[in-house]
């Protein structure tokens, strides 16, 4: 397992002066699930960035295991760091699936059977085994969504971090991603999601993070974010609760961020 941590982070764009993260501090445990949420322009996707070096600070230090990471170029991050972007097409580049999923665990060094089992499991794990030679450009925007995640999936780096990983999927691929979640937490893999499907993120996620104009508002469980008193907060973001928590709070409840939480509380 991977500890992750932002050390009073700051990041100044070149060029156009814009502070897009002010001292930032957030440990993110390993095997950890973490949700990013805000909106446009609070800093999430500039935040994941420094995980993977993509962005350095301009201030602070990024720290994995302890170890500062600016130490390491982007090629040696890559070995701990897996990050979908939100836009597969800034990741897709090869002539078939199999060949897109194979890049990133060659480069890595597997070969063999091991590079063999890792290219299978990641294209089962998003239902896209039967389309191994197919052209990345022949599946439609979702499918090509989940090939990105499985191209980072076999590579089996200790940390994955998804960008709005469910944002253009119907619920089928909303559960696919989540069964990914899972079975990545399951074999103790931290993972780090920026996304503004609260819902998704109220029954993925035991951590949430709120960041507003680059700085973190809110950290905590979804029973805590999502509780009546955090609204405010929430709104300040422009996000809003999940619709359970909206109902159970309608119907004096405390705590229901999640459709299971307002049935059980209905139930009682």
């Amino acid at each position: 397992m991977t500890d992750v941590a932002l050390e009073s982070v700051s990041y100044v764009y070149p060029g156009s002066g814009v502070r897009a993260l002010d001292d930032v501090s957030l440990r993110v445990a390993g095997g950890e699930g973490l949700a990013l949420v805000g909106q446009n322009g609070s800093g999430k996707t500039t935040l994941v960035r420094h995980l993977n070096g993509l962005l350095r600070p301009s201030a602070g230090r990024v720290m994995l295991d302890g170890a500062d990471a600016h130490r390491n170029t982007v090629a040696q991050l890559a070995r701990s760091i897996g990050l979908v972007f939100q836009d597969p097409d800034q990741q897709i580049f090869a002539g078939s699936v199999r060949a897109e999923v194979e890049f990133g665990p060659r480069n890595l060094g597997l070969r063999g059977e091991q590079l063999r089992v890792a290219i299978e499991e990641a294209l089962e794990a998003v239902g896209l085994a039967a389309n191994a030679r197919t052209n990345p450009y022949d599946l439609g925007g979702s499918r090509r969504k989940l090939l990105a995640l499985a191209s980072v999936l076999a590579m089996r780096t200790p940390v994955l971090v998804l960008d709005e990983p469910t944002t253009g999927q119907d619920v089928r691929g909303v559960e696919v991603v989540r069964r990914v979640i899972d079975s990545a937490r399951a074999a103790g893999r931290t993972v780090i999601a920026i996304s503004h499907d609260m819902e998704f993120v109220a029954s993925a996620f035991e951590r949430v993070v709120v960041l507003r104009a680059g700085s973190v508002i809110l950290d905590g469980p979804p029973s805590v974010i999502f509780a009546e008193s955090s609204w405010p907060e929430l709104r300040s973001t422009f996000l809003e609760p999940p619709l359970a928590a909206r109902l159970g709070a309608q119907l004096g409840f405390q705590a229901t961020p999640t459709d299971d939480a307002l049935i059980r509380a209905l139930a009682q």
